[in-house]
């Protein structure tokens, strides 16, 4: 024997295995693949990108339509300064509006219009037609189980990293 370890160079490096390195390519190359199908059919049926459709559903599911601009930075992952030009944007279009906060003056409140909910509802139909279509379409009811599964789990891990 010479040494070698599977999954390591020759210089000890930790390396994925086959398995391992197919599953993650496999899984990136979707994802990829599936935000630009989604960007392109929401940005062609509605004006809207995938960022967009995100930011106005969680501002239509909110009890009262508005949010925080701080917590939807923190929902969707986003830099306040990229958010701020987002909401800037989808304002001009009419579908949110912006306004201080009566109980603390430093904070921004996003409120969606009623325009942005009737936006909202006909292009989150576009995405869960996609959705459907080219990611789950593929695959049998146990596939989806064992995937919704898998990508909790991982969320899981990930969680307590970003804790």
């Amino acid at each position: 024997m010479n040494g070698f370890v599977p999954g390591r160079t020759a210089g000890g490096t930790p390396q994925l295995t086959f398995a391992e390195h197919k599953s993650w390519e496999n899984y990136l190359a979707t994802v990829l693949r599936m935000t630009s199908v989604l960007n392109r059919q929401l940005t062609d049926t509605h004006k809207l990108s995938l960022s967009d459709v995100h930011l106005l559903d969680l501002l239509d599911k909110s009890p009262d339509g508005s949010a925080q601009m701080s917590a939807l930075a923190e929902a969707l992952r986003s830099l306040p300064s990229r958010l701020t030009r987002q909401v800037r944007r989808l304002e001009g279009q009419g579908l949110v509006e912006r306004a201080i906060s009566p109980h603390d003056r430093r904070r921004v409140i996003v409120t969606i219009t009623e325009a942005g909910r009737t936006l909202t509802e006909e292009a989150m139909t576009t995405y869960a037609n996609e959705v459907r279509t080219h990611f789950l379409g593929p695959l049998t009811r146990p596939q989806i189980a064992a995937m919704a599964t898998s990508c909790r789990q991982i969320g899981d891990g990930l969680k307590q990293i970003q804790s």
